[in-house]
């Protein structure tokens, strides 16, 4: 899970901040959005959604419980649209400090719900054959 936190990290540096003509910066009780864009690799992506219940869920859930975040969903294209991805996740936090602490509150929360060394690497490695990075956004709701 680390290699994918750090990967996540990595695009979100080389990503821009999606940020709407005109809205105001975030305040400290403004909620923001952070949004995974994933591509499920061909032929995997009933592996992919499989992956994310059985194994992401349960540490987005222990994240969420200490505080990480407020929600995430995940959601997939309605039939008959075209995109460039196949799984959004959407984080809803607290506000703008909250997304900086996102990876490394991600990263704890992993180690507490899967303590062995041998099964957090196992189930990165096969995090990254299931699905590639498409890009990071970080939202904003308006006032």
């Amino acid at each position: 899970m680390k290699f994918i936190v750090r990967l996540i990290i990595l695009a979100a540096l080389l990503s821009p901040i999606a940020v709407t003509a005109g809205q105001p910066p975030s305040s400290a009780d403004t909620p923001v959005f952070v949004a995974y864009y994933w591509r499920a690799r061909p032929g995997k992506i009933d592996e992919y959604t499989a992956y994310i219940k059985d194994t992401a869920e349960a540490i987005d859930e222990d994240a969420r419980r200490a505080g990480v975040f407020e929600e995430v969903r995940t959601v997939t294209p309605a039939p008959g649209t075209v995109a460039d991805w196949t799984h959004l996740r959407i984080f809803r936090l607290k506000n703008a400090a909250a997304e900086s602490a996102l990876g490394a509150g991600l990263d704890a929360a992993t180690l507490r719900v899967v303590p062995d060394e041998a099964k957090r690497k196992a189930n990165s490695e096969r995090s990254a054959v299931l699905r590639d990075l498409v890009r990071r956004e970080v939202w904003t709701s308006l006032r």
